[in-house]
Formats: C-alpha cells, sequence, structure tokens
C-alpha cells in the first residue's frame, strides 16, 4: 500500500538534529498565544459551548461575544499584571467590529498574527483565487490598522489548501503556525522558495480541551503546568517552544481566569530559565541561524 502524502518537508527525528540556544543561553521558549475572533450572527461557522455542532442561536452567538466584550479585557490586565508579551491571531474584521482591543493591543506593542476574516468561514473550502483574496484583505485591514503587516499566520481552526503555504510565501509571510508537528521550528518548502513552520499546540488549547473535551479549568491549569515542566526538564538537552493557546470566551471566564493565572505564576516563577517571547520573536531569531541548523534549511 501507498500512502498519499506531500512535499512539503522531509522527516526528521528529534534526536538527529543539531542543538542551538535560545537568546540568553535559554533553552526553552514560552509563547502565550491569543485568539481573538469575530463570528456571523445566526449565520456561519462557530463554537458551541454545549453541543459539538450546534446550529447557531442567539446563545451561543452571545457566549462566544462575551470573550470580545468581557473576556479579552481579563486576560489584557492578566498579561500587563505578569508582564507578559502576548501574540493576538486576529480575525481582520475586528477593525470593522471591536476596534478597541486592536487600539489595547496597539498600545501594548503586543505582535499581531493573520488569522483570516471571521471565523465564521474556513480557507480549506476556497479555490485558490478566492483563498489569495482571503489572505489579501486580511493582511490589507491588519496593515492598514496597525501600520505594518503581520509576519505570522493562522488560519481559522487551523485549515490549509494544497496552495495555502505557497500563497503565505508570496504574501510575503514569514511563518505559520497550522501544522502542530513538532516542538521545534522547522522549515517547509513552497513553490517560491520555503516559509518557517513555528509551533502552535492543539493539544495545550483551551478551546478543544474545555469545550468539546469538556476538561475543567483546574485541568488546563494541570495540563498547562505538567506540560511546561515536562519540556523544560527536556530542555536540557535541545531548544523546545512551549505555546499555550487561549481564547478569550473560553479562558476568559472568571472562573477559569483564575486557574489561569496559577498557571502563569507557577511559569514565571521559572522566568530566568526561560525565553518569554512571541511566534514572530522565534520565526525571526531561526531566520537568523545557521543553514543546516533548523530543519529544512
Amino acid at each position: 500500500m501507498k500512502l498519499a502524502t506531500h512535499d512539503r518537508y522531509a522527516y526528521s527525528p528529534l534526536d538527529a538534529r543539531p542543538v542551538y540556544d535560545w537568546p540568553g543561553g535559554k533553552r526553552l521558549a514560552v509563547c502565550f498565544c491569543n485568539n481573538i475572533e469575530v463570528f456571523g450572527f445566526l449565520e456561519g461557522l462557530g463554537t458551541d459551548s454545549t453541543v459539538i455542532g450546534a446550529p447557531q442561536t442567539t446563545r451561543n452567538y452571545a457566549w462566544r461575544d462575551y470573550g470580545n466584550r468581557v473576556g479579552q479585557w481579563y486576560l489584557f490586565d492578566l498579561f500587563d499584571e505578569y508582564g507578559i508579551p502576548a501574540s493576538h491571531n486576529l480575525n481582520s474584521l475586528l477593525v470593522d467590529h471591536c476596534p478597541e482591543i486592536l487600539e489595547r493591543i496597539k498600545r501594548r506593542g503586543d505582535e499581531v498574527i493573520g488569522h483570516g476574516r471571521t471565523n465564521a468561514e474556513r480557507q480549506d473550502v476556497l479555490d485558490e483565487a478566492d483563498e489569495a483574496a482571503l489572505i489579501r484583505e486580511t493582511t490589507d485591514a491588519l496593515t492598514g490598522f496597525f501600520g505594518t503587516p503581520p509576519t505570522g499566520w493562522l488560519g481559522p481552526y487551523l485549515a490549509q489548501t494544497p496552495v495555502t503555504l505557497d500563497l503565505l510565501d508570496e504574501a510575503g509571510y514569514a511563518y505559520v503556525m497550522d501544522w502542530p508537528a513538532d516542538d521545534q521550528p522547522f522549515w517547509m518548502r513552497t513553490r517560491r522558495g520555503r516559509i518557517l513552520s513555528v509551533p502552535y499546540s492543539i493539544e495545550l488549547n483551551d478551546s478543544p480541551a474545555m469545550v468539546f473535551r469538556q476538561h475543567s479549568g483546574e485541568e488546563f491549569e494541570r495540563m498547562m503546568i505538567d506540560q511546561f515542566d515536562e519540556m523544560l526538564h527536556q530542555s536540557k538537552k535541545r531548544p523546545l517552544v512551549y505555546t499555550a493557546v487561549l481564547h478569550p470566551f473560553v479562558v476568559g471566564q472568571p472562573f477559569r481566569l483564575r486557574a489561569l493565572r496559577r498557571a502563569i505564576a507557577h511559569i514565571l516563577r521559572h522566568r530566568d530559565d526561560i525565553w518569554l517571547t512571541t511566534p514572530g520573536e522565534i520565526a525571526e531569531y531561526c531566520a537568523g541561524l545557521p543553514e543546516g541548523t533548523v530543519p529544512g534549511s
């Protein structure tokens, strides 16, 4: 039997790779990746807090809208309190619907990552021309608001077509986070050149954990801490990337926020041992490493 495959990257066993350090001689990079999204009212795609695949209703629309109205502002305060340089995966229609959120991001100086127009749609159902238009519209809107284009991309629902990587490379993107295949960055081939894959966890992610698998806030806290402690231990041997993935309509609920606060406090007690950073800074650092250091280079 012959398996279907792709030509984007070659298999690379972890133990066979070059060892390098992050800035300051650190071996564990830590990123808090926050997703800020907008949804259509009673139409399009959207998550439900109680039933997987539920139809769009006023209730689940309002539950998601809580994240932009309330939960995100709790998260901003938490990031400020702990001095966390967050990254934000942004739907570009936030420019029209929630510009105050983007103003706070601008004041904080956080990283902005392209995340499609809205999470009411997916890009993997589009033809090449329509997908290129989605990427262009997203990029133009975020660039217009922030003054500089995003360098990273995370598609809505981490969904890609066979040409997404090519289109992103051609649109000027330096890295993607849609391929959760590794705990280290690696280069992926495009039809014009290459684009970097930066780790992004779909396991240490509040949406699948607490919405789809119905884990409690305390269970997610335990996951965050166990993942961090084990990766800090493993990083004595090699450089790794720890990402905690957040959504304000999920973890921004106060009882879950309290558990998140405890997990962050645990992680930052090791602040001197980690590189607290953003995906964009990781991508920029990797691009400057000698050829042959990062897999695929």
